[in-house]
């Protein structure tokens, strides 16, 4: 391909893993992948940038105007980023705190709330967060909750990173309370009743994790501590998120399942009904984007509870106990993979990802039901209604290096009207939307380059549904 000068060079996109680092060498004139690369994360000494420095050399090797790329990455190393939510009311803030910090990228390990926690300080300290994000109050409100929040963190102890999004009116207050202890101020979370508005505070939490999070985990040694800082953008699941938005844009509502070891992950970006988009029957309005994240539904670390959590009707009881002995095996040796033909043959890893991504799936989409209501008939809606997305997406290592036709057997069982009546109807799945697995892992990609270089993103994010995002 001959360059014409002045136009865009290349773009190393990395996402540094918690056990694998992957990379893609993309063309930012056309958005095309020109290579990609995948290594173990860390290696002796547990510096997370020895995976990054395999893969940039073995591009640079095959491509050496790699070498001058853009370097963007993201990262869940390090047990990625976790956050603890302390809020005033446990169904308004604290929820509204919860579902953002998850839009967020965050593994959520904590949620307190300053009515109806004895100690909610406690609760946050003991989780051990990385941040904490401290909501309560619409704007203009009384300042009271917030206040008290920061004071209950602050005379617990925390020294950590704070991010206070809540009434902007007792942010001058906060800042006094928080004193030495660092933080950002956001947006509200919810500035008015009925209202989510979780963009401000992600893109707080995003500054945190980079500035702070990053930094003081003490990922690589002390003289690459600056390079790590400038190379990570956000983490991983935030920048997914952002590349799944972009998806959107492009093909319309998107779901995207992404199996791990340790979590299953649902990414969805829906257009909100406005009947379902108020503080009604869930409390907390829901958004266009939302991220939900199933801490005991996984392939390895996991695959125990994933057993544990199937319905007893789903399996035949022989079919049980075999996967559940699977399960186990699986959980006592996370770092086992197919050997041989014959373990590529067996499909217990199928069956642990199809249980997986069904039962996350449902969680992410809840049901409908009718009940009585005082004007009579009412449907009540749990989750987010997928029912008319067009594209769903697979994502994670069971999909990326599966057999042919891993998607039908394990992606196409979980959606439709027939899956949602197979699990006692009422579950919003999608009915029938287009299905399509990420195998070159390009929406961490799509993230990484959607501010900076939106064209390329889109014909990246387009060529995952048209099949060109091939290597050329």
């Amino acid at each position: 391909m001959t360059r014409t000068p002045g136009l865009p060079g290349l773009a190393l996109c990395v996402d540094l893993g918690s056990t694998f680092t992957k990379a893609l060498l993309v063309d930012l004139a056309d958005g095309t992948v020109v290579g990609r690369a995948e290594h173990a994360t860390t290696a002796a000494g547990g510096d997370v940038l020895a995976g990054y420095d395999a893969c940039r050399a073995a591009l640079v090797d095959a491509h050496p105007r790699a070498a001058d790329a853009v370097r963007l990455a993201c990262s869940s190393a390090g047990g990625g980023l976790r956050i603890a939510v302390l809020g005033n009311e446990p169904l308004v803030t604290a929820e509204a705190g919860r579902r953002v910090a998850l839009s967020s990228g965050g593994h959520v390990v904590a949620v307190a709330s300053v009515a109806g926690d004895a100690d909610p300080a406690a609760v946050v300290l003991a989780a051990t967060p990385d941040v904490v994000l401290l909501t309560g109050g619409t704007d203009g409100g009384n300042t009271r909750a917030l206040v008290d929040g920061a004071t209950a963190v602050v005379g617990a102890g925390w020294t950590g990173p704070v991010v206070v999004a809540g009434n902007v009116a007792a942010h001058a207050q906060v800042a006094a309370v928080l004193g030495e202890v660092p933080y950002v101020l956001a947006p509200n979370v919810v500035p008015r009743i009925g209202v989510l508005d979780p963009d401000g505070a992600r893109a707080a939490v995003r500054e945190v994790f980079v500035s702070h999070v990053i930094g003081g985990k003490r990922l690589t040694s002390p003289a690459r501590r600056r390079e790590l800082e400038e190379l990570v953008r956000g983490a991983t699941p935030d920048v997914v998120l952002r590349g799944v938005e972009v998806l959107a844009e492009e093909v319309g509502d998107v779901v995207v399942v992404d199996v791990g070891g340790a979590t299953t992950d649902v990414h969805a970006v829906v257009e909100v009904d406005p009947e379902q988009s108020g503080l009604a029957r869930e409390v907390v309005a829901t958004t266009r984007a939302g991220r939900t994240v199933e801490g005991d539904l996984g392939m390895r670390w996991s695959a125990v509870t994933t057993v544990e959590r199937l319905d007893p009707d789903e399996l035949a009881p022989a079919a049980h106990d075999r996967l559940a002995a699977a399960a186990r095996r699986r959980a006592d040796d996370p770092a086992y993979l197919p050997q041989d033909d014959d373990d590529l043959d067996d499909d217990d890893d199928e069956a642990l990802a199809r249980a997986a991504l069904t039962q996350a799936l449902r969680r992410h989409a809840g049901r409908a039901r009718v009940v009585l209501g005082d004007d009579g008939r009412v449907v009540e809606r749990s989750g987010r209604d997928l029912r008319t997305v067009d594209l769903v997406v697979g994502s994670g290592g069971v999909l990326r290096h599966g057999r042919t036709g891993v998607a039908d057997r394990v992606l196409a069982p979980a959606l439709g009207a027939d899956a949602a009546a197979r699990a006692g109807g009422g579950w919003q799945l999608p009915e029938q939307p287009r299905v399509v697995v990420d195998h070159d892992y390009v929406l961490a990609a799509v993230g990484l380059l959607a501010d900076a270089h939106p064209g390329a993103a889109r014909a990246l994010a387009r060529g995952l549904v048209t099949g060109a995002t091939g290597i050329r």
